[in-house]
């Protein structure tokens, strides 16, 4: 097998596992130890996997999270879910900011349903489903351009946000600690930070185990959010720290709300 096959067979495993083990890759692929370390290397070079002790993994890390590419072909049940629980957030001649992220981008797609609206958004897979959408007018964010996100970020795509206002944002996010909101990249966090202050209404997305998880930057506390939007039910500890703080969930698996 060549090197770009067995990489994409790597990653392949990735998403479909989560993590791999250095041992089983070099015999499913009947190659020495030390081609698979090379191999590892390159891809955490691409920002695509993060290298652990014997092995690999795509789950996020304190300053690690996984490529656009491996988010957008996991979980779509949840993230579909999700994703319909904000659009009923969403009126015909709304201003609404989308923020990145692969459960933005399902959102982002079915934001059609809801026509006319006004959609601003620095995430491309957005972008790309709303350009030729009659009834959309759609603000591309501008910016330096993130393979890893999918997405425009840095200081151009700030400015702009700083010159416009929405009825609501959705933001989503891959660590809450406690009450607080974490990423591991400041350029995404300062995008998503501005979405919220330029928002009326802001809505966090967030899948429920990516509650009692933190990563580097502090982004916002949970309090700051109008709504909070989850799969399922966060762990017990998250969830007691949740119910201390009177924090309320609306969960699309049991379609209730919870306090």
């Amino acid at each position: 097998m060549k090197r770009d096959d067995r990489q994409q067979a790597i990653m392949d495993l990735l998403v479909a596992e989560g993590e791999v083990e250095l041992d089983s890759l070099a015999e499913r692929f009947a190659v020495s130890k030390m081609t698979i370390h090379r191999d590892l290397d390159e891809l955490e070079g691409e920002g695509l996997l993060r290298k652990i002790r014997g092995g690999a993994t795509i789950q996020s890390g304190t300053r690690f999270e996984s490529d656009f590419r491996f988010r957008e072909r996991q979980g779509a049940a949840e993230k579909t879910a999700m994703a319909n629980a904000a659009l009923a957030l969403i009126e015909p001649g709304m201003t609404v900011m989308i923020n990145d992220g692969s459960l933005a981008a399902i959102l982002g797609k079915a934001c059609t349903a809801k026509r006319p609206l006004t959609v601003i958004t620095n995430n491309c897979a957005v972008i790309d489903a709303l350009k030729t959408e009659a009834g959309i007018t759609l603000l591309a964010l501008g910016g330096l351009y993130s393979s890893k996100f999918n997405a425009y970020l840095g200081k151009v795509t700030e400015d702009a946000l700083s010159r416009l206002h929405a009825d609501i944002a959705f933001i989503s996010t891959p660590a809450v600690s406690g009450t607080k909101v974490y990423h591991m990249d400041d350029d995404v966090l300062r995008s998503k930070r501005a979405m919220m202050d330029q928002a009326q209404v802001t809505c966090l997305l967030v899948n429920h185990a990516r509650f009692g998880k933190a990563a580097l930057h502090h982004l916002a506390d949970l309090s700051e959010f109008d709504h909070i939007i989850t799969d399922a039910t966060p762990a017990p500890v998250a969830k007691a720290a949740l119910d201390a703080a009177g924090i309320t969930l609306t969960i699309t698996k049991s379609h209730e709300t919870h306090t």
